[in-house]
């Protein structure tokens, strides 16, 4: 049974009764047998969650703390010869002081307390007046420091740490511990820890610690939540981790404090799974977190290990820490169940209309200032552009036009061309001049059929054999024309390749491959579709003269057309007869690829996998195989093409300029990827 890399997590908000152990504890493991049954590596409980976190002045009765301490031991009798890993908040009394704890179970063992460092002394909390703070245990001049438990072996060495004996076991105490289970290292901070200005997860994960965990009891505010929200949020990205927050509830509330028992799953900025609040019923949430992604991108982020300004590098820290070994993951299914979202549209913006509308705005938006800046820079009297009626050459116009409006520059200084040959369709022409007299820029139509006839018979070339040949010609026939006429209009040459037919090679070398500035270099095809959309709906829905269509109906009927390079001749009927995704594949599938080989690092064994969940009913599994295939192999062997791309505008996070963002030698070879498949 394959992880993937996954590790499934769980976050409990049992129902509480305050100062009533054993209630709490048949909770605990009722919801523990439940996390089981999903087949979770770990579940997380609130802070105090055996007792109750508003327990108040009964935490200095030794009643409540025996009650605990039995507690704790009848979950790990609960735990015995079980493969999750119960992480439950517990008071703990250690030479003569009580500390607030995150006790760490496992197969019958406990494995580890953990104490909360930072205890809020404001408002209706006043920790300190019952705890003492983990800081105990992180200086040397304690006297505990030195001798800890290392695999359940007495060790000397430095570090910070403590041995204690609890509910009749030999673990270690210490904020300096981390945990490991199957692929996932994991620390613990609690509840105010999160809040302060550096928290004890930070040093955590530059310690290695992958997942966070923190057990709360966090009251709720109005506006209080979408706060905590982005602490969480904020803290999974800078560390580059998974977080796992969860939040006392239901019967915790009481006198002047309400408990909404919030529970979060973040992983490196982006919420997997989240709980309703204010429930009177327990709650149990889910989540796979992506452990080799985790890891994956803090190889690549360089900064991840800049503990401090001197240089001083995270493993120097390493030794502070005492790791814990839990042993084996539970075996969890991910191919039967995954709990986690899968877009099958990376690059498309989700979410509410707002959000959608700023994001593609934004995006425009930056296209539209690299073109203006460069226009700017070096004082260029016009811009040119081949126009075909197609997506691509649809959304460059746009942009160009938009450029000119920014910099107060009249669009007729913007000269379309369209250069219609041999598999020029009238749909896709007419939407081409359409759309041009629609945006009011200077419209050239310059026929290839002509030039190509007589260059075929330079080089000796049958114009019946409709083979690369045919079709390359055209290409760079149409890209000659449109560098002679920047020459003579004093223009540049607005490239209209997108990030798409980048990745695939799917360009004729020096042909529509080559221009002066590529708007479209970092727009995959999935996203330009959506962007043209967008602006049909929002930005250009008015433009057009008279009785002729307006540039909303003309966007609209271009985003519906077939997408294809138009090389070979139309069908019978005058219909398109070249559809590209017929030949390379559907752009969703190849999009899709791209962006997970290129921001996770994935296998193209566990790309398959995600695939097959994002499209399973869409495409079958021998569909996205293939075309899996034929995407790695024209990734490897199309190399050259970006090697000498032109400058372009970087809107998202892959782009795969040969300036910084991709450099990949041209000659590697693909088998290893493909044997995979």
């Amino acid at each position: 049974m394959k992880d993937y890399g996954f590790i499934r997590v769980a976050a409990a908000i049992p129902a509480v009764r305050v100062a009533d152990t054993e209630a709490n504890v048949a909770e605990i493991c009722r919801m523990t047998g439940e996390a089981e049954a999903e087949k979770a590596s770990i579940v997380l409980f609130p802070e105090l969650a055996v007792t109750g976190y508003t327990c108040g002045d009964l935490f200095g009765q030794q009643a409540l703390i025996d009650a605990a301490e039995a507690g704790v031991k009848k979950i790990m009798e609960y735990t015995r010869g079980k493969a999750i890993t119960v992480v439950a908040g517990v008071p703990v009394r250690f030479r003569g002081r009580l500390y607030n704890c995150a006790a760490v179970i496992r197969n019958g063992n406990l494995k580890g307390l953990v104490p909360k460092i930072w205890l809020p002394t404001y408002n209706e909390f006043y920790e300190g007046r019952w705890f003492s703070s983990g800081r105990d245990f992180m200086s040397p001049c304690t006297g505990i420091s030195g001798r800890f438990l290392v695999n359940g072996k007495d060790t000397v060495r430095e570090g910070w740490c403590a041995e204690i004996k609890y509910a009749g076991f030999r673990c270690n105490i210490s904020p300096n511990l981390i945990f490991e289970t199957g692929n996932t290292s994991f620390g613990i901070e609690i509840c105010e820890d999160m809040w302060t200005p550096i928290p004890p997860s930070s040093y955590l994960a530059l310690a290695g610690a992958q997942l966070i965990l923190n057990p709360s009891a966090s009251n709720d505010l109005l506006s209080k939540h979408e706060y905590r929200k982005s602490l969480v949020s904020q803290q999974s990205a800078r560390n580059v981790c998974g977080y796992v927050y969860c939040s006392s509830g239901f019967g915790e509330s009481t006198q002047d404090a309400v408990y909404g028992g919030a529970s979060l799953i973040f992983e490196n900025g982006s919420k997997l799974s989240e709980n309703e609040r204010f429930s009177t019923e327990p709650s149990l949430n889910f989540a796979d977190i992506d452990i080799e992604r985790l890891d994956t991108q803090r190889q690549k982020i360089n900064t991840f290990a800049a503990l401090a300004p001197d240089g001083t590098p995270a493993t120097a820290y390493d030794r502070l820490y005492s790791r814990v070994n839990l042993g084996k993951a539970a075996e969890t299914d991910f191919g039967q169940k995954l709990y986690r979202h899968i877009d099958p549209h990376p690059f498309v913006p989700e979410g509410n209309p707002a959000e959608t509308d700023a994001r593609c705005k934004e995006i425009i938006s930056i296209q539209v200032t690299g073109l203006a800046s460069r226009l700017a820079h070096i004082g260029c009297k016009s811009a040119v552009i081949g126009i075909s009626g197609g997506l691509d050459s649809t959304l460059a116009l746009l942009v160009t036009a938009l450029a000119f409006d920014k910099l107060g520059w009249d669009r007729k200084r913007i000269i379309g061309i369209t250069m219609p040959g041999y598999g020029t369709t009238d749909r896709t022409h007419g939407n081409a001049v359409d759309l041009m007299e629609a945006l009011g820029v200077t419209e050239r139509e310059i026929s290839i059929a002509a030039a190509c006839d007589r260059h075929f018979a330079d080089i000796g070339h049958d114009k019946s054999i409709h083979d690369i040949t045919y079709e390359n010609s055209q290409a760079r026939e149409r890209t000659q024309i449109l560098m002679d006429v920047a020459n003579q209009a004093g223009g540049i040459v607005i490239g209209t390749g997108d990030l798409s037919e980048l990745a695939l090679g799917w360009a004729t070398y020096n042909g529509d491959h080559m221009s002066m500035y590529g708007v479209n270099a970092s727009i995959p095809k999935t996203l330009i579709r959506h962007l043209v959309k967008w602006a049909a709906e929002n930005h250009f829905g008015n433009e057009g003269r008279g009785d002729k269509k307006n540039s909303r109906d003309i966007l609209l009927d271009i985003i519906d057309t077939p997408i294809s390079p138009e090389l070979l001749p139309a069908d019978e009927q005058g219909q398109i007869s070249q559809k590209t995704e017929d030949i390379v594949g559907p752009y969703e599938l190849h999009d899709f690829f791209l962006y997970h080989i290129f921001r996770s690092g994935y296998s193209p064994e566990k790309i398959f996998f995600l695939a097959c969940k994002a499209f399973g009913e869409t495409y079958g599994e021998e569909t996205v195989k293939k075309w899996l295939k034929t995407f790695i192999k024209r990734f490897f062997s199309q190399q050259f093409k970006r090697s000498c791309l032109p400058d372009g505008p970087k809107v998202g996070s892959v782009s795969l300029s040969p300036r910084g963002d991709w450099r990949m030698p041209s000659d590697a070879k693909p088998d290893q990827f493909l044997k995979q498949l």
